[in-house]
C-alpha cells in the first residue's frame, strides 16, 4: 500500500501551480450516491446484499477495490483533476475516479451512460477513464511477468496433478477484440477470416486462469502463427530465456522439457505442443491424447470467457477506437483480471464460465510442424497409455 499523500493546508498552492485540494470539497460518498441511483434501475438485477451489488457493478470486492486504488493514488493525486467537477461542485476522489473507470471497463456501456450513473458528464468519464489506464498499466505490472523457477514448479505440479500431462507450464490461446473502423483506416490487415475488423490478443495462461505472458495490437486478419512469430513470447522461448527449466523423464529413452498447449491454429515445436491431427487417423492413443490436451487448453479459452465477461468493453463492438490506445485498454484489463485472481477474488455470478470467447470464429489448422516437437508430442501421446 501507499502512503497517503500529505494534506496541504487551505489556501497553499500545488507544485504545479493548480489549486490546492481541499479535503472537504471532495466527494468521498459516492458510493452511496451511486447505489442510490443505479440500484432500482429497470432490467438491472442488482444483489440486495451491499458488498455484492459492489463487486455486480465494478467487478472487484471493496478489498480489491481499495487495493487497486492505492496503485493508482500517487499518480491521480500529483495532477489534481481540476475540471473534473461533478454537478455538486465537489472534486472528484480518488476512489470516485477509478469507480467510474471500473464502471466503464466492466460495463463497456457508452460514456454518456456510465456518466449518467456517476452524474458526471461524458467528458469527465473520458478523461477519467484514460487516466486510470495511464496510472495502472505503470504502476501493476509486477501483476503479469513470467514466473520464477519455484512458482513454474508449482504450475507443472498443478498441471499435472489435475489434468494429467507432465511438465506443462501453461495453455496458449487468442482471441479478436472486435471494432469499427473509419474507412480511410480500414484495410485488409485488420479484416479478419470472419469479416470483421479486429485486433489481436494472445495470452498465456497458469493453472488458476492467471495471465503469464500477453501480446496485443497486432491486425485480426494476420494468422495466428504469424502472430505467434511477431510476439516476444515467442522470442523468449526461441531463446531459451523461458520455457527451459528442468526437464522430466516419462520413461527409459523418453525425456520432455518444459512447453505449453495450444490449439490447431498454432505450429507444433518443442515448447508447444499442439493436438494430433485425428481426421484421417482417429486412432485410440491419438485421442486420448487430445482429449487429456484439450482439458488443459480449456483453461485458456475459459480464462478469455472470464476476461472478457468481466470487462465487457473487449466483449462489444469498438466503435472507432484509437488504434494506439486501444491495446493500453486491453492490457488494463488483462491487469485487473490478474489483480482479481492475485488477491483472492471471487467472480460474479452473471460472467459467463463457459462458451467460447471467439463466437462465430472457426479454428484454422496450420501444417507446420517441427520433428522434435512431433517427438515430444509422440513420448506424452505413449506415456498417458501407460
Amino acid at each position: 500500500m501507499m502512503a497517503p499523500p500529505v494534506k496541504k493546508r487551505k489556501g497553499e498552492k500545488a507544485k504545479n501551480g493548480a489549486p490546492p485540494l481541499d479535503p472537504e470539497a471532495i466527494d468521498c460518498e459516492w458510493w452511496d450516491t451511486f447505489f442510490l441511483r443505479n440500484s432500482s434501475l429497470s432490467g438491472v438485477t442488482v444483489p440486495l446484499d451491499e458488498d455484492d451489488a459492489f463487486k455486480y457493478f465494478f467487478r472487484a470486492s471493496k478489498t480489491t477495490f481499495s487495493y487497486i486504488c492505492s496503485l493508482v493514488r500517487e499518480d491521480l493525486i500529483s495532477r489534481p483533476p481540476s475540471g473534473l467537477i461533478n454537478i455538486e461542485g465537489r472534486l472528484l476522489s480518488v476512489e470516485k475516479q477509478v469507480a467510474i473507470a471500473l464502471r466503464r471497463l466492466a460495463s463497456g456501456d457508452s460514456q454518456v451512460s456510465v456518466g449518467a450513473a456517476f452524474g458526471v458528464g461524458q467528458s469527465t468519464v473520458s478523461q477519467v477513464t484514460w487516466r486510470f489506464i495511464e496510472a495502472l498499466e505503470e504502476r501493476a505490472k509486477h501483476h503479469l511477468r513470467w514466473p520464477d523457477s519455484d512458482r513454474i514448479e508449482e504450475i507443472k505440479s498443478k498441471f499435472e496433478g489435475v489434468y494429467g500431462l507432465p511438465n506443462c507450464c501453461g495453455a496458449i490461446d487468442t482471441t479478436h477484440i472486435i471494432m469499427t473502423l473509419p474507412a480511410v483506416q480500414a484495410s485488409d490487415d485488420w479484416c479478419d477470416q470472419e469479416k470483421n475488423y479486429s485486433m489481436f490478443l494472445q495470452g498465456v495462461f497458469d493453472h488458476e486462469m492467471r495471465f503469464l505472458n500477453m501480446v496485443t495490437g497486432w491486425p485480426g486478419g494476420m494468422t495466428v502463427s504469424k502472430l505467434l512469430n511477431f510476439s516476444g513470447f515467442f522470442k523468449l522461448c526461441e531463446s531459451s530465456q523461458i520455457l527451459d527449466g528442468n526437464a522430466k523423464t516419462l520413461f527409459q529413452g523418453a525425456e520432455i522439457r518444459e512447453y505449453v498447449v495450444g490449439g490447431f491454429s498454432y505450429p507444433l515445436l518443442p515448447w508447444l505442443i499442439t493436438p494430433h491431427d485425428t481426421r484421417h487417423d482417429p486412432s485410440h492413443p491419438m485421442l486420448a491424447f487430445n482429449d487429456r490436451h484439450e482439458k488443459v487448453r480449456s483453461v485458456a479459452a475459459t480464462a478469455f470467457a472470464q476476461l472478457k465477461g468481466s470487462w465487457r468493453i473487449l466483449s462489444k463492438v469498438m466503435w472507432r477506437p484509437d488504434r494506439r490506445k486501444l491495446p493500453s485498454i486491453i492490457l488494463v484489463c488483462c491487469l485487473l483480471h490478474n489483480i482479481i485472481i492475485d488477491c483472492g477474488d471471487y467472480l460474479e455470478e452473471d460472467v459467463p464460465l463457459s462458451g467460447h470467447h471467439d463466437v462465430g470464429y472457426s479454428e484454422q489448422y496450420c501444417k507446420q510442424s517441427e520433428p522434435l516437437g512431433n517427438e515430444l508430442r509422440g513420448f506424452l501421446t505413449e506415456y498417458l497409455q501407460r
